[in-house]
C-alpha cells in the first residue's frame, strides 16, 4: 500500500510528524532553529536559496509552523505573528477609512476594545451584533453590507456557539469577507475554512502552543490569492509584525501534541462541566458539551473529538465566587487558556466594565487528573 498524502492524514498525524519537517542537514528527526536575519546570495547575486533574503519576509522557522498549521487547518496558505492580537491588527489594517465591518458582541474583550479604538480612529464604522442569533446576524449584514464580520466560537468567556456557514453564507451575500476567531476551538476541534469561513485567526499564544511559553498569533486563508490576504502578507512583511525564530521553534514543538492535548483538555472540561452542573453552590455552568447548552446541537455538528478546554459558571451569592477561587489550589490564578496546566479567572475583578456577573468563573482546564481537578474545585466551593 502506498503511503498517505499529507491532505489524507490524520491532524495526529500531522501535528506529531511536524508535517514532515526534518533537520536534512543532519538527518536528526528534530527540525532546527535557524536564527539568522539575512541571508547569501550567489555570485549573481541571486538568492542561494530562493525566497530567503531577509527574515522579516522570509523566516525558516516560521514557515515550519506555517506548513504545519496550514495542513491542520486545510487551508491554502497560513501566516504567523508576534501575538493574536498583531493578527488581529493585520487583518483590520487591511480596511479602507469609511468602510463598514460587523463584530460579534460580548467576544474577548481585547479584541473588541482594540477594534473599536481602531475603527473610531480610520472612521471606520463598526456593528456589533449577537452573532450566535443567526437571524440577527443574517439581517445587520443584509443591511448594512460589511467589507468583514469578525465572529469568534466558542466565544470567550460565555461559550456562544457561532453557526459558521450560515454566517459565511449571509456575509458572502452581502459582498464581505468572515474572519472566525478559532482560539478556543483550536483547528484539531473545528476547521473553520472547511465551513465557509475566509480567513481562520488564533492566538497561537493559546491552545496551538499549549505551553504558556510562547506569545504568537497565526491566520489561516482559504484563498491564497485573494486580494486581503495578499494585502496582510505585504503589510506583515512590512511593518515587521514577525514571529521570532526561537519562538516559532518553541510553537511548532507545541503543535507536535495538539490533538492529544485538545483531546484531553476536552475530555477534563467535559467531567468537570458535568460535575459542576450538579453542584448545590452553582447557578448555572457554560459549557457546549451539556445538552442543555443553548449550541449543543450545533457544537456537535461543528465540533470534532470534543467541545475544548474553556467554561465558564456562575456560582450562588455573586460575592462568594471571588472567596472560592482564593481557596482553590491545584487551579492557578491567571490569565490565558489553552496550557497545560489548569487555570481560574475571577473576570470580573479584570473587567468590571463590560458586564461580567460578579459570580462567573472562567476555567480554562488543563491536562492533569479530572478527579483531582473536581476535588480541588469541590473543596473551594464547599462540598
Amino acid at each position: 500500500m502506498a503511503p498517505k498524502s499529507l491532505d489524507t492524514l490524520h491532524p495526529a498525524t500531522i501535528a506529531a510528524q511536524a508535517a514532515g519537517l526534518l533537520d536534512e542537514g543532519t538527518g536528526g528527526v528534530v527540525p532546527p532553529i535557524h536564527p539568522a536575519t539575512t541571508f547569501v546570495r550567489g555570485e549573481d547575486y541571486a538568492p542561494i536559496v530562493e525566497g530567503n533574503v531577509y527574515s522579516r519576509s522570509s523566516a525558516p522557522n516560521g514557515e515550519m509552523v506555517e506548513k504545519v498549521l496550514a495542513q491542520l487547518e486545510g487551508a491554502a496558505d497560513a501566516m504567523v505573528f508576534p501575538s493574536g492580537m498583531a493578527a488581529v491588527a493585520a487583518i483590520f489594517r487591511t480596511l479602507p477609512s469609511g468602510a463598514t465591518v460587523l463584530v460579534q458582541s460580548q467576544i474577548y474583550w481585547g479584541t473588541t476594545a482594540w477594534i473599536r479604538d481602531f475603527c473610531t480612529r480610520r472612521a471606520i464604522t463598526l456593528i456589533e451584533v449577537e452573532a450566535a442569533d443567526t437571524e440577527a446576524f443574517a439581517a445587520a449584514c443584509a443591511t448594512h453590507k460589511p467589507k468583514l464580520a469578525w465572529i469568534e466560537t466558542p466565544s470567550n468567556p460565555w461559550l456562544r456557539i457561532v453557526d459558521l456557514t450560515a454566517c459565511a453564507d449571509a456575509v458572502h451575500a452581502a459582498g464581505g469577507l468572515l474572519v472566525a476567531d478559532m482560539t478556543t476551538a483550536t483547528p484539531v476541534l473545528t476547521r473553520a475554512l472547511d465551513f465557509g469561513a475566509d480567513i481562520a485567526m488564533h492566538s497561537a499564544t493559546k491552545g496551538l502552543n499549549g505551553h504558556s511559553d510562547v506569545l504568537a498569533g497565526a491566520l489561516s486563508v482559504a484563498d491564497a490569492q485573494s486580494d486581503i490576504w495578499q494585502a496582510i502578507r505585504a503589510d506583515r512583511d512590512m511593518a515587521g509584525a514577525v514571529l521570532g525564530p526561537f519562538e516559532a521553534w518553541l510553537l511548532l514543538r507545541g503543535m507536535r501534541t495538539l490533538p492529544l492535548r485538545a483531546e484531553r483538555m476536552s475530555q477534563n472540561a467535559q467531567r468537570l462541566a458535568e460535575y459542576l452542573s450538579d453542584h448545590p453552590a452553582v447557578e448555572a455552568v457554560l459549557y457546549p458539551g451539556l445538552p442543555n447548552h443553548k449550541g449543543h446541537a450545533l457544537a456537535c455538528t461543528q465540533m470534532k473529538g470534543g467541545f475544548g478546554p474553556l467554561l465558564s459558571f456562575v456560582v450562588k451569592g455573586g460575592a462568594a465566587a471571588l472567596s472560592a477561587v482564593g481557596r482553590l489550589k491545584l487551579f492557578h490564578r491567571a490569565t490565558s487558556l489553552g496550557g497545560v496546566e489548569s487555570l481560574v479567572e475571577h473576570r470580573h475583578t479584570i473587567e468590571p466594565h463590560t458586564g461580567i456577573p460578579e459570580g462567573l468563573l472562567r476555567l480554562s482546564v488543563g491536562i492533569e487528573d479530572a478527579g483531582d481537578l473536581m476535588d480541588d474545585l469541590g473543596q473551594a466551593l464547599g462540598q
